[in-house]
């Protein structure tokens, strides 16, 4: 048994590059349901299942008569009420929706299982090193919460009185659960890394909380714009000016309802949701570029190029999303590239925090 930082590392050099390994591979899994989740969002998906089955509900139906009955419950719901049943929703098309909430809801089971399995075992060899067993039970806790705060939004959208939505408020805490675990995966990788070659914890840099902490407002806001369906209030057109950098031909969009005040409005609102999502944007990359100018007198240069990386593609994104009145592909990527500026992030601030 080796010591360092003043905690027993037990286990062997290849136990820890396993743990690794692992939590990376379900970071991967985790940045690739917040691409479905996009999907099933801008497809209009997310209430196709009206049922929370946490084990059953992995089957989809097999018979034409199962098939008719889920659509007959979803039926009953405001979104086919409202929207598809006076559009003429088909069987078929209902069977599309269903396929990727199906898919989502798959997934997140695949992650359940690809961190508590492996956990179990490592646990069971006692080869988890000292001081490493809260924070992964934490994160598997994180990944039940996920679960439910996932069930809790999709029924904000089932009840008679409800909008053809889910709750905006209930889509962001869904999407920041996701990401925060994200983040702990990825941080929890690093440090064990750096125990295998004997240096101690990162530490959390107060830079590194404020590059954090301005990055999840931004995140906060793309989840209330896409929660608002504020994407489409700016134009369309592409390299048309109007849509971006201006909202359809003004800087500051006109029709935002004050009657509630700013704060409500900031939040409600999708003309301002959209306005403070764009802008909010630079201070985000004003921010990263601190960082990465940080990284590189560390001579931490690769993780420099990753950040500067994600947060350029994502502000290219974002603007071809908007050019492009949310083509499915571009709006999905832009979600996706979300998630890996997290990661890149995250990659970031540990560097900086580590103490060698």
């Amino acid at each position: 048994m080796r010591v360092n930082d003043g905690r027993p590392i037990i286990g062997t050099s290849d136990d820890i590059i396993a743990m690794v390994r692992w939590l990376l591979f379900v970071a991967v899994l985790v940045i690739l349901i917040v691409a479905v989740g996009g999907i099933t969002r801008l497809t209009e998906s997310g209430l196709s299942i009206t049922e929370w089955k946490p084990i059953t509900g992995a089957i989809p139906p097999l018979t034409e008569v199962q098939w008719e009955a889920e659509f007959a419950r979803y039926k009953q719901i405001p979104q086919y009420v409202d929207v598809n049943g006076p559009a003429g929703m088909t069987l078929a098309q209902y069977k599309f929706i269903y396929f990727w909430e199906w898919v989502h809801r798959l997934l997140a089971r695949v992650i359940g299982l690809a961190f508590a399995i492996p956990l179990a075992w490592f646990w069971y060899r006692r080869t988890i090193p000292g001081g490493y067993k809260p924070r992964l039970v934490a994160l598997l806790a994180l990944g039940g919460l996920q679960g439910v705060v996932g069930w809790w939004m999709v029924s904000s959208g089932l009840s008679p009185e409800a909008l053809d939505r889910v709750s905006h408020f209930r889509l962001a805490a869904h999407l920041l659960v996701a990401l925060f675990t994200l983040a702990g995966l990825v941080w929890t990788a690093l440090d064990l890394r750096g125990l295998k070659r004997g240096e101690p914890r990162a530490r959390l840099t107060a830079f590194g909380a404020l590059a954090l902490g301005v990055l999840a407002l931004q995140l906060f806001m793309g989840a209330m714009v896409a929660g608002l369906r504020s994407g489409y209030v700016a134009g369309a057109g592409w390299w048309n000016w109007d849509a971006w950098p201006l909202m359809q031909g003004s800087f500051f969009p006109e029709g935002v309802e004050w009657a509630r005040g700013a704060l409500s409005a900031l939040v409600n609102d999708p003309y301002l949701t959209h306005f403070v999502h764009r802008w909010w944007a630079w201070v985000v990359v004003l921010i990263l570029v601190v960082m990465g100018r940080k990284l590189r007198a560390r001579r931490q240069r690769l993780v420099s190029v990753a950040v500067h990386s994600a947060f350029g593609l994502q502000v290219l994104l974002g603007i071809f999303t908007v050019w492009s009145g949310l083509t499915l592909w571009i709006a999905v990527a832009h979600q996706l590239c979300g998630a890996l500026l997290v990661a890149a992030t995250v990659w970031g601030a540990h560097a900086l925090g580590r103490r060698v």
